[in-house]
């Protein structure tokens, strides 16, 4: 890996379970949105990871909220790629298409199969939160055509190996298009633990899967065309995950929504905290951020 090898940092700039008394750099209103991906930016994020919230911070779905918050976002940055969230447990699809159609982001998540998803508590030795998070076939492939239709890039998030493996009958069928912009959800009980040996072996089966229909069954296929993958490493094993991925090719997350704390077991003051370690592990191991020019080049992305 080299500095011609630019890394694309995303930032998850607030997700929908922790809130301001677990963190206080966590952005209810747009405006502290707008402030937050600025900081993000500043310190090398190329894409900005969104899950609306309405003022008071609620958890939002709604048209408005998703499209005051873009709005906010661009208002303080002079570029960056914004990616909505689709994952939710008993929001209809049509809602999270609604948004997109709404709003058309560049980019969306997609949750690539069902679940356990908890989290476990071993002082408590009992879970903080257990629930099962459904994504059958017939959602993804539904999000997916409305994807297509509206020029929006999925983001695959696989929380495990045999998500990876879902992708491949998707690229048969045609519904996607090489490259795939794949990333390693690792961490959440009831998916894949936060291994190194874990990330390696999800990469080598993301890099098998073939580049066009045609040559499924034939791993690498397609010519130059390379599918982009990164991590996503939840709580503090994000940092481990993160030094990995640089060394394996890939890009990374980091961002409020996964992991509030530094590496040293300080609380991050903002999500700009945790972009600017992403970026000094990146240039330690001698690579460099992404410009968003840039970024959109390696997803795939006009």
């Amino acid at each position: 890996m080299s500095l011609d090898d630019p890394v694309v940092i995303t930032c998850s700039i607030s997700g929908v379970i922790a809130n301001r008394e677990q963190c206080p750099a966590i952005p209810y209103t747009p405006e502290e949105y707008g402030a937050e991906a600025r900081r993000a930016v500043e310190e090398g994020a190329s894409m900005i990871h969104i899950h609306a919230r309405k003022p008071d911070g609620t958890p939002s779905f709604q048209i408005e909220d998703f499209s005051a918050i873009t709005e906010a976002i661009r208002g303080a940055v002079d570029d960056v790629i914004i990616n909505y969230s689709t994952g939710t447990i008993g929001v209809p699809v049509a809602k999270r298409i609604e948004y997109l159609r709404a709003c058309r982001p560049e980019v969306a998540a997609l949750n690539m199969g069902s679940m356990n998803y908890a989290k476990y508590s071993r002082s408590r030795k009992d879970f903080v939160f257990k629930m099962v998070f459904s994504n059958p076939f017939e959602e993804i492939i539904e999000l997916l055509e409305a994807m297509n239709e509206l020029g929006i890039k999925p983001e695959h998030e696989c929380f495990d190996l045999g998500h990876v493996g879902s992708l491949e009958p998707l690229v048969d069928m045609g519904i996607l298009k090489a490259p795939l912009h794949v990333d390693c959800v690792m961490g959440v009980i009831g998916g894949i633990p936060a291994k190194p040996r874990n990330l390696a072996a999800m990469v080598d089966n993301i890099l098998d899967i073939p580049t066009n229909a045609s040559a499924v069954g034939a791993p690498g296929a397609g010519g130059d065309v390379k599918h982009h993958w990164g991590v996503i490493g939840i709580s503090r094993d994000q940092w481990m995950l993160i030094a990995t991925a640089l060394t394996l090719g890939g890009s990374v997350r980091a961002g409020v929504e996964d992991n509030l704390y530094l590496p040293n077991g300080e609380m991050a003051r903002s999500n700009g905290d945790l972009i600017a370690q992403a970026r000094r592990m990146t240039e330690d191991v001698g690579r460099r951020a992404a410009t968003v020019a840039e970024a959109r080049g390696l997803l795939g992305i006009a």
